[in-house]
């Protein structure tokens, strides 16, 4: 490329990563929203959260078209693929936090009039809280290129992990009363979907190992970057 081309592929390149760790952050809320919808027995909350999910697919596909004419017109080599290819990979993982949300937000509305157990909303809450810490992290990790932070995403997953495997047994412990076993079945997806939103962010950490360091990794329990063969 010449000179000026390659100020300009800089360019469009940083306006697309713009808009893709716009999705992030619009996801980070959208956790926040859902949880409540479901804690809070709120269907309004969680129509806003789905509607919310419409501009992350819409910009899931612009940036997807984008990215495509660009790497056909940069043809881009080095530390420019790297992140090029860092970027698709954001793209769709961002994607499905939000399909995530959705899916919380439509529990909510199935769940919408049962009756409720304060002690599972404070668990369901927690979570969301440790979740969206984690969205944070990872996000600012990888616009510091900070890969020592991006390894602190598997501790703090850690309890993330742990809170969803206890939820089995907060529903069982219902099982007597059908409508309570009910709305408890159905936030047992809830706990699921938000433990699989942490594993999303610890799947941005790594990505920004591989951004930095130009080795595809994945972080074991402790943070240990495990290479691959």
């Amino acid at each position: 490329m010449t000179a000026d081309a390659n100020v300009h592929f800089h360019d469009e390149m940083a306006a697309l990563e713009r808009r893709i760790l716009g999705m992030a952050e619009q996801a980070e809320k959208m956790v926040g929203m859902a949880v409540n919808s479901v804690i809070h027995d709120d269907p309004g909350l969680a129509d806003l959260v789905i509607g919310m999910d419409d501009e992350i697919d819409r910009v899931y596909l612009t940036a997807h078209h984008d990215w495509t004419s660009l790497m056909a017109r940069g043809q881009p080599l080095g530390a420019d693929l790297r992140r090029m290819t860092v970027l698709l990979q954001l793209n769709a993982i961002f994607e499905r936090m939000g399909d995530q949300c959705v899916n919380i937000a439509k529990i909510a509305k199935a769940n919408a009039g049962l009756p409720r157990v304060d002690r599972v909303c404070a668990v369901i809450r927690e979570m969301g809280d440790l979740v969206r810490e984690m969205m944070r992290s990872a996000l600012g990790a990888y616009v510091r290129e900070d890969v020592d932070e991006a390894r602190l995403l598997p501790t703090l997953d850690e309890p993330v992990d742990r809170l969803n495997a206890s939820m089995y047994k907060e529903a069982v412990a219902v099982r007597a009363d059908p409508s309570i076993l009910e709305w408890a079945t159905r936030v047992l997806m809830v706990s699921r979907a938000l433990e699989r939103l942490g594993d999303q962010a610890v799947d941005l950490g790594e990505m920004t190992a591989y951004l930095v360091t130009g080795e595809r990794v994945e972080f074991d329990e402790s943070g240990i970057m495990l290479r691959d063969a």
